[in-house]
């Protein structure tokens, strides 16, 4: 670690920042995995699906860049190398041969549900080592998440 005159313990400074490169390598996977879908969708709904794809990626960017800074912040390395992310992304693979919109949805989806659900596992790491800022870095994209996981869950639900 670098120094820095940071005044967390440098054991949890040493434990967010295995944390936060955790999520930065899925957060990495969500964004490439978004474009993939943004470059493949094809369908009756490719307008709308497309645009909200690259709206969903830029929102994703944000939240790796602002996982990143605060790895540095902590006196860390953050580690976003292709060959990192695809070592230790925990996210579900993406299929590379679909097309069909709501095909994109769902993979995108399931995605989505498993980066919200490490996100909340991380919110409870944090808070557990007094790291509030942490914490509420990963509250913040939390919400976000969840509220594009509902946009994408809204296109595969019908009237009941």
């Amino acid at each position: 670690m670098y120094q820095t005159s940071n005044d967390l313990p440098l054991q949890t400074r040493d434990a967010m920042i295995r944390l936060l490169n955790a999520r930065l390598a899925d957060a990495i996977d969500l964004a490439l995995q978004i474009k993939q879908a943004h470059w493949n969708v094809k369908g009756p709904n490719f307008i709308a699906l497309h645009e909200l794809f690259d709206k969903f990626h830029n929102e994703v960017e944000d939240h790796y860049d602002t996982i990143a800074e605060r790895v540095t912040a902590l006196g860390g390395i953050a580690y976003g190398t292709a060959q990192t992310v695809a070592e230790k992304s925990t996210l579900p693979g993406y299929p590379t041969d679909i097309a069909d919109g709501l095909a994109h949805v769902k993979a995108l989806a399931a995605s989505f549900s498993t980066f919200g659900t490490a996100l909340r596992a991380a919110i409870d790491t944090a808070d557990g080592v007094g790291d509030a800022d942490t914490t509420d870095l990963f509250t913040s994209m939390s919400r976000a998440i969840d509220k594009s996981l509902w946009f994408l869950e809204a296109h595969l639900q019908s009237d009941k």
